[in-house]
């Protein structure tokens, strides 16, 4: 057959060339396009760090600021009184504090007294610091004494010693 008609021979190859081009025209079109897709998703992808990049300091920032606000405790100013104001108040005129204490839980308006009154008792034990140390001066000058003493000791206040 192939000696009968050598157009049909040649024809046929021809066509399987062709295939075989237009098979790989289309993987070339479709790896163009799946290509041209990935580039597209990577610039999307490019501007979003840079979205991100912009952003997300100032949202991290604001983010941290509000929950260590929210956990720390709001505790009135309590300065041991050094600067009292006309009325006796500690802080006069200061009304967005007020306001600020009237947000108090009971849970920290507890912990508040506590400190307070914490406060006081530490002023109050500096306070009387001098005190303390002059009588222990004192103290101290009499056992001295004491000891420099060359008087006899009563056999009833003598330890006695067993061998």
């Amino acid at each position: 057959m192939s000696s009968n008609n050598p157009n049909q021979t040649i024809r046929s190859p021809e066509k399987s060339e062709s295939k075989f081009e237009d098979e790989a025209e289309e993987e070339e079109e479709e790896e163009a396009e799946e290509l041209e897709q990935l580039e597209t998703q990577v610039k999307q992808m490019a501007k979003k760090i840079l979205e991100y990049r912009a952003t997300l300091p100032d949202q991290l920032k604001t983010t941290l600021a509000l929950l260590l606000s929210s956990q720390r405790p709001i505790l009135p100013d309590c300065d041991s009184g050094s600067n009292p104001g006309p009325s006796g108040e500690l802080n006069p005129g200061g009304q967005d504090k007020s306001s600020r204490a009237a947000l108090l839980t009971k849970e920290d308006r507890k912990t508040a007294e506590k400190v307070h009154l914490l406060k006081e008792k530490i002023s109050s034990n500096v306070s009387t610091m001098p005190v303390v140390l002059k009588r222990m001066k004192d103290c101290i000058s009499r056992i001295n004494k004491l000891d420099s003493y060359d008087g006899n000791i009563h056999t009833a206040f003598k330890k006695k010693r067993t061998s």
